[in-house]
């Protein structure tokens, strides 16, 4: 294992730990977490290269099709290409 590696906490890039869902169905980082050196690089990797991440991708594209910031074929659009993603994804984490 890295020295980096070694430097950063348990929690680091937990979605369900430094970004969970609140009662209102919105996500939103703990106190703990703002006060941690790594939360930047920290949300970025839970969020961009997570498992989970796609999916508040997800979130954030139906909130808007909700909100009519986005037509359905827009949001239609986004959640494919979302889902090639994660697909790409696991198809590379299947190659090692």
């Amino acid at each position: 294992m890295s020295e980096l590696k070694k430097d950063l906490p348990e929690c680091f890039s937990d979605l369900d730990i430094v970004f969970p869902l609140t009662k209102n169905g919105l996500r939103e980082s703990p106190e703990k977490c703002m006060a941690c050196d790594h939360k930047t690089p920290c949300l970025r990797e839970a969020i961009q290269k997570g498992q989970k991440g796609a999916s508040v991708q997800e979130e954030y594209v139906d909130r808007a099709y909700k909100s009519g910031s986005i037509s359905f074929w827009s949001r239609w659009s986004r959640k494919k290409s979302l889902n090639r993603m994660a697909q790409k994804k696991l198809q590379s984490k299947k190659k090692y």
